[in-house]
């Protein structure tokens, strides 16, 4: 496969996850063997880095990187679109410490980067090629196996001690249905965890809109009133369980896992080709399994 790049810049804008600033992402097109690389135009001298599992520092309800004065956060998402449409140079301007959490899907990106158009360069792009299979497991029910393939395949298996959300899989077989079967899988969170997310600080941007919200414990009227006026929610029916969203797929959730690991993989800075099996995966593991394979592949250059 060539080295591909935007055919021109586009700019999305939208609050962060975390912060809840209004962020503007400009994606610009990028030189051969540039790579994905994040530029925070609003520090001085505009540090820009290519986006690596070598700097993820946190895995806190998204993939941060950081390097020094620049940090950035909840860059899955877009990390994920630009590796399933084949975009391996661009650089994206950020005026935040984080990436705008837009709808909590990927298909934002998937949709202006199509609107925009790729284009191919000259060289080869860089590619993992798997040659024997990998495992890992954090002995905590997170496991990874990756195996020889033709092409890119990705597997993911969920399973949550929950009424609601138990055990999912999803499947991509081909990057080219990623846009129709994946990119419009948002993230989740369950309710009984929001309150705590909040007085952690971790969810400022945070509502209905942007996560698809598991509501799978009973919790009084009065609770759910309280916490509904803190995500700035109208009233929500408590005697009621389940999703607080309209699903986009029934397996939401794993595709959205499957969609995260894409995203946490990319951070290796090539193209994969392979199989992944995942089960129960999470930005944390992810992520280490990514430094752990980038380790691996720059030990052998």
């Amino acid at each position: 496969m060539k080295q591909h790049t935007l055919k021109s810049s586009f700019t999305l804008t939208g609050k962060g996850l975390h912060t809840g600033m209004v962020i503007n992402a400009r994606f610009w097109p990028a030189p051969v063997n540039t790579g994905i690389r994040l530029c925070r135009t609003d520090i001085s001298g505009r540090p820009t880095f290519e986006a690596l599992a070598s700097y993820v520092t946190s895995t806190s309800r998204g993939t941060t990187v950081e390097n020094g004065k620049w940090k950035v956060s909840t860059i899955e998402h877009a990390m994920s679109a630009l590796y399933a449409l084949g975009v391996t140079n661009c650089v994206i301007e950020l005026n935040a410490p984080e990436m705008p959490i837009l709808d909590g899907s990927a298909k934002p990106f998937v949709e202006a980067i199509l609107a925009t158009g790729v284009e191919e360069q000259s060289e080869e792009a860089k590619t993992w090629v798997v040659t024997e299979p990998l495992s890992f497991d954090n002995g905590k029910g997170c496991k990874l196996r990756i195996e020889p393939a033709d092409t890119f395949e990705v597997e993911v298996l969920v399973d949550y001690p929950s009424p609601i959300l138990s055990k999912q899989k999803a499947i991509l077989t081909n990057l080219s249905d990623y846009a129709a079967d994946i990119s419009k899988a948002r993230t989740f969170c369950f309710l009984r965890e929001i309150e705590w997310l909040l007085h952690l600080g971790l969810i400022k941007g945070g509502d209905l809109n942007n996560a698809l919200v598991i509501y799978d414990k009973k919790i009084s009227q009065w609770s759910m009133n309280r916490l509904s006026n803190k995500l700035g929610q109208p009233p929500i029916d408590a005697s009621q369980l389940g999703y607080l969203s309209e699903l986009h797929y029934e397996n939401e959730p794993a595709r959205h896992k499957l969609l995260d690991l894409i995203g946490d993989m990319a951070l290796i800075g090539r193209r994969i080709q392979g199989r992944l099996i995942a089960e129960c995966p999470g930005h944390g593991f992810n992520t280490s399994c990514a430094k752990q394979i980038l380790e691996n592949i720059n030990s052998q250059k």
